[in-house]
């Protein structure tokens, strides 16, 4: 009996494996089909979590819920309107400076190495830093080339994204509005023992998980910019915003963004990417040991091997959105099992244990 419920369990556990990889496959082609919609609406569904905190604490002040709605929607739309004015402006200037500088900045690179590569020679080093650099060179400068062949397809991509953006804002207003019905609407037709639960660690995953990141990616942000300016980085502001945006990437980003900006200080000046690399370390560090903690704690209770196969799941099926929401939706998943195994433990019922002497009375 033993033998044959051993060959069952195998049996299952066998049959597991190729269903999952079916359902992740077809996943991904489902994403593929519906890709454009399916981004539009987790990006509105992404801004009403995080426009939501304020709504609610907006509505304590004894407003209902569409004037705080309103009243939060238009405050966002001023700040990014302020942001458009004053931001971006800067950050366009110095972005097409960088491009145009960046072919001197890659035949500078260029002669660096290769008095690096004589050098190794001469010691007989086994290298071959100017093969690599010029391999390095070429990838950028066909990247270059492809980029300003497309300026007419990038300036009907913007157009495009601002008629998303607006349609993303629309959605946002409508979910943060009517989303609750609706939601709960699907919960209903679940379980009561899988619905509660998923509706709980739903919020609490993407709510808590984006809200955190975008405050460790500002706080990336402005610390570093005052070091830049201050150790005259050039495009200071440029290399802060990548290292603060690579930050709203999980468990790898900030690393990718620090190791990005370090490279491309290096085109330019090799001490000065060595004063950079030790600058932006110092604060990540500071973030993941003194901020992180106590912005994020370990509410998703993932292992962190757990964490980098989500990400690379979610970046295989839906990119770059898919790794956005890839640790949140594994905590979610996390979350509601525990909670349904805690529904479903059994109760230990204590009995307490009375003295001798009021155990039996005569």
């Amino acid at each position: 009996m033993r033998r044959s419920n051993n060959l069952q369990r195998l049996f299952l556990l066998g049959l597991s494996g190729p269903i999952v990889a079916l359902n992740v496959w077809i996943l991904s082609q489902v994403f593929r089909y519906f890709e454009h919609s399916i981004t539009l609406l987790v990006v509105a569904a992404i801004l009403a979590f995080l426009l939501n905190y304020p709504v609610q604490i907006l509505e304590r002040t004894q407003i209902s819920r569409s004037q705080a709605v309103i009243a939060v929607l238009l405050l966002a739309l001023a700040l990014l309107v302020v942001l458009g004015v004053t931001l971006v402006p800067i950050l366009v200037e110095q972005a097409a400076q960088f491009v145009d500088k960046l072919p001197a900045s890659l035949a500078d690179s260029q002669r660096h190495v290769a008095s690096l590569d004589i050098w190794a020679k001469a010691h007989r080093l086994p290298l071959d830093l100017q093969g690599f650099s010029t391999r390095i060179n070429n990838q950028i400068e066909n990247q270059l080339q492809a980029l300003a062949s497309q300026a007419l397809g990038l300036a009907i991509i913007t157009v495009s994204g601002l008629f998303d953006l607006v349609l993303v804002v629309v959605l946002a207003f409508y979910m943060l509005l009517y989303g609750d019905r609706m939601w709960q609407g699907l919960v209903n037709l679940l379980p009561a023992s899988i619905g509660l639960p998923l509706s709980a660690s739903l919020r609490l995953n993407f709510q808590n998980f984006f809200i955190s990141q975008l405050l460790l990616g500002f706080f990336m942000f402005s610390t570093l910019i005052p070091i830049f300016i201050g150790l005259r980085v050039p495009f200071a502001l440029l290399f802060a915003l990548l290292i603060g945006v690579a930050e709203l990437i999980p468990f790898i980003g900030a690393t990718l963004g620090i190791g990005i900006v370090i490279l491309l200080v290096m085109f330019q000046d090799f001490w000065l990417s060595l004063q950079v690399a030790f600058a932006a370390i110092l604060m990540q560090q500071i973030k993941d040991n003194v901020l992180a903690p106590r912005l994020m704690g370990n509410f998703t209770g993932l292992n962190p091997i757990w964490i980098f196969i989500a990400i690379l799941m979610g970046a295989q099926i839906a990119g770059l959105l898919g790794v956005l929401v890839a640790v949140p939706i594994a905590g979610t998943i996390k979350s509601t099992i525990d909670a349904i195994r805690e529904i479903n433990r059994p109760k230990v019922v204590t009995t307490e244990v009375l003295p001798e002497e009021n155990q039996v009375r005569r």
